[in-house]
């Protein structure tokens, strides 16, 4: 199973020339779930429902309290049915509710249901408390959704989490530090399947040539733990929309294509 995540820079810099370099990029990786960030919403069109009428993929996508489209939202896009489970609304560095969400979603994937969460988190550089409380939001609601059988298959969350793989939030995430459930943590898929760094956020890339920024991997594909081996474990991972198209490279930050073993249970899931 091919899940790709990427932060689309919503309608940031030359947003016109880079959509047909966003469609073939995605045409050209061809996976079967796809993350967004940034996805943008405006003027009576919704860049979401273009992607998906593009590949011919079912989709769902936030919105605001008034049931419109987010018009600086996430959104997710399968080749298989999806179907809307619940979105949260991430906290901010005062504590209460953001623009910010996370959407978690099921995938009628020939597997079986694969819950999915797409997310970004706040991006300022000195902000990692922040996204410390907005990740133990997000494990708190993947917790609630996901099955009580331990054979079921895991859960993904995705998403431009504005965190390098060192810092507290994502050791956290991943059980390299206290945990934010005991019960529940994350394998970071390019960590398990690649000894590249993968900086998806580099000077390279001329949208942010003159970035205060260093090099920076920001953007994830995770898969929950405990799960039945070898389901979901991160078979592969490489970077998306490196290369222009057209003359323009489709968006600020690369994508992460992960490849997740989608074989059923070979044994129960081993707790070491």
């Amino acid at each position: 199973m091919r899940v790709l995540t990427w932060n689309l820079w919503w309608r940031f810099g030359p947003w016109e020339q880079r959509q047909r370099p966003i469609v073939a990029e995605l045409k050209r990786v061809d996976s079967d779930i796809l993350m967004l960030q940034e996805v943008w919403a405006a003027d009576g069109e919704d860049q979401v429902d273009q992607l998906a009428s593009a590949l011919g993929f079912y989709s769902e996508r936030t919105r605001s309290p008034d049931g419109k489209p987010q018009s600086f939202g996430n959104a997710i896009l399968s080749r298989w049915p999806v179907e809307l489970t619940e979105t949260i609304y991430l906290p901010g560095a005062d504590g209460q509710p953001s623009r910010r969400t996370a959407m978690m979603c099921h995938i009628q994937a020939p597997l079986g249901p694969v819950g999915a969460v797409v997310t970004h988190l706040t991006w300022e550089y000195n902000y990692s408390e922040v996204r410390e409380r907005q990740l133990e939001a997000i494990v708190d609601l993947v917790d609630r959704h996901r099955s009580d059988d331990p054979l079921s298959p895991p859960v993904i969350m995705a998403g431009d989490l504005n965190a390098t793989p060192d810092s507290t939030e994502i050791a956290r995430l991943t059980g390299r530090a206290k945990p934010y459930d005991r019960e529940l943590v994350f394998t970071d898929s390019w960590a398990a399947a690649s000894d590249d760094p993968g900086h998806t956020w580099v000077r390279d890339n001329p949208y942010r040539a003159d970035s205060q920024w260093p090099r920076r991997r920001l953007d994830y594909v995770m898969v929950s733990w405990p799960r039945p081996k070898p389901l979901g474990n991160p078979i592969s991972a490489e970077l998306v929309g490196t290369e222009p198209f057209e003359g323009f490279v489709p968006s600020d930050h690369y994508g992460v294509l992960a490849e997740l073993d989608d074989r059923l249970h070979v044994e129960g899931p081993r707790r070491v």
